[in-house]
């Protein structure tokens, strides 16, 4: 039976982390790392950190919230002063919302200081985690960051290249790493490429980021994605690379486009707006409609909603006003005002939908709830008909590399057919894009994306605990219908 607790974000796929570097002597690196989290804000909400090196020290500031709650004072920045820096926006996928495993995770160790960010999941942490502590280990935290800057600090090598790459060869998972010591910054991707690494350059330095959008906050160029599988080593004598693990098979996580990337950002040379309204000029050709007009749900399906709108020579309507100053959940003291939470958030325009055929696009549903109290919401508000279309495929499997999903149990992909979903959410109409047609559109070759969580096929091996987990939830649910050699 699907739940119906409400949540804000229930039909969305949970934002990873978003991670930030720069080596740039001379100039404010405190200040400019904030403006770079900033721009990442919309990768993680829970917890924000910023850590500098001045060359002797590594000092850091972090805390639960926003960044500009973190670092609503000021003072924070201006004790932060050196040459380097590292910073971490968070949501957390393993281990507990605590100030605990925020991050950047500072350590002392005998080779001197280190801080480290991290945006992704091992799925061998667990069993790497049991087998240090077996060997003496002491953990403070629950994350797989911390499970890194163990096996870094055990590796004997005193050069932290050397250390990295000691340690890195026994994980398994997606991730991007930035790691500070007192006068290097060292990137690293996971060998699959699953999640995003971008180098940029300053006037005084070259920075680091998940996403370009950060580098165009700092007035920052661009200069070239970090290849999946590569370490990127930046000092006083500049830029230096070396690819750890051989290329091929990149898999970069298509929710990038679908969802977790802001619309300015460029991934593997896309831009990720342009990519969007493609998905949703094919969405149109795949499920064409007759309708009044379009709308999208704030905020990251606006671009498939305005492709919709003109394949199929319809108004582009607001159809919705979002409340951008409310938080992730809300607190529903009775049931009586469950409903008030998505309200809360998502207002339909009345004068805009009232006796209309509508054009409701979505990115993607994940376990239907909110789904259906918005379609109910334009209802009461007096749509006509509400047809439903979802730019990406149904979501049938759990993510084991970095986003928060729910078991296959709770997702409705998993659960219903398309004629199923549409009943239950009440909608009169609803089209999902077929998986060929999401890889067409965003333009780049079709092998190089992980889709997982649509097909099942997962392309790194996962470990010991996860497996299981997939195994329970496909002998319980039915399972995810994947081709299963990668389990």
């Amino acid at each position: 039976m699907l739940s119906e607790i409400i949540d804000l974000d229930g039909d969305k796929m949970r934002e990873e982390c978003g991670v930030f570097g720069i080596f740039a002597p001379g100039s404010d690196v405190a200040r400019l790392t904030y403006y770079g989290l900033y721009a990442l804000q919309h990768r993680g909400q829970e917890s924000a950190g910023i850590a500098v090196s001045n060359g002797k020290i590594i000092k850091g500031e972090k805390g639960m919230g926003l960044v500009s709650e973190v670092f609503q004072d000021t003072a924070k920045l201006q004790r932060l002063v050196g040459d380097i820096a590292v910073g971490h926006v968070r949501y957390s996928t393993t281990g507990s919302s605590l100030l605990v495993n925020a991050q950047p995770l500072l350590v002392r160790y005998r080779n001197g200081f280190l801080a480290i960010v991290h945006n992704g999941n091992l799925v061998n942490g667990g069993e790497l985690r049991t087998e240090l502590e077996t060997e003496g280990s002491i953990f403070q935290a629950t994350t797989d960051s911390e499970v890194i800057a163990h096996l870094i600090a055990r590796s004997g090598e005193k050069d932290i290249e050397d250390a990295v790459k000691k340690a890195i060869p026994v994980i398994r998972g997606a991730y991007t790493f930035i790691l500070m010591t007192k006068d290097k910054l060292v990137g690293l991707r996971d060998p699959k490429g699953i999640r995003p690494l971008s180098l940029g350059r300053t006037a005084d330095g070259y920075v680091l980021a998940s996403e370009t959008c950060a580098f165009d906050t700092m007035g920052a160029e661009f200069v070239r994605d970090v290849k999946p599988g590569e370490m990127v080593v930046i000092d006083a004598d500049g830029v230096r690379s070396e690819q750890l693990f051989a290329s091929g098979g990149d898999s970069l996580c298509v929710f990038e486009f679908i969802y977790f990337a802001r619309p300015d950002s460029n991934l593997d040379g896309r831009n990720v707006h342009t990519a969007r309204k493609q998905l949703g000029r094919r969405l149109a050709i795949e499920h064409p409609v007759e309708a009044d007009i379009v709308t999208g749900v704030p905020d990251s399906s606006l671009s498939a909603a305005s492709g919709v709108a003109e394949h199929l020579g319809l108004p582009y309507e607001m159809g919705f006003i979002k409340n951008r100053y409310i938080g992730r959940t809300f607190i529903q003291p009775t049931q009586e005002i469950r409903d008030l939470g998505v309200k809360l958030k998502l207002n339909p325009v009345r004068q805009i939908v009232e006796g209309k055929r509508v054009v409701m696009v979505d990115d993607s549903i994940v376990r239907g709830t909110t789904s259906k109290h918005i379609i109910q919401m334009l209802r009461n508000a007096g749509a006509r008909e509400i047809h439903v279309l979802i730019s990406s495929p149904p979501v049938k499997c759990s993510c084991f590399y970095g986003i928060d999903t729910s078991t296959s149990g709770e997702l409705i992909g998993a659960q219903l057919d398309v004629p199923e979903i549409a009943k239950a959410i009440g909608a009169d109409s609803l089209g999902y894009l077929s998986e060929e047609g999401m890889l067409e559109s965003i333009g780049l070759p079709k092998k190089g994306f992980c889709t997982a969580c649509f097909s099942g096929c997962y392309p790194i091996q996962l470990g010991i605990s996860k497996r299981s987990k997939l195994m329970n939830d496909e002998e319980d649910d039915g399972g995810c219908g994947g081709c299963g050699v990668h389990i």
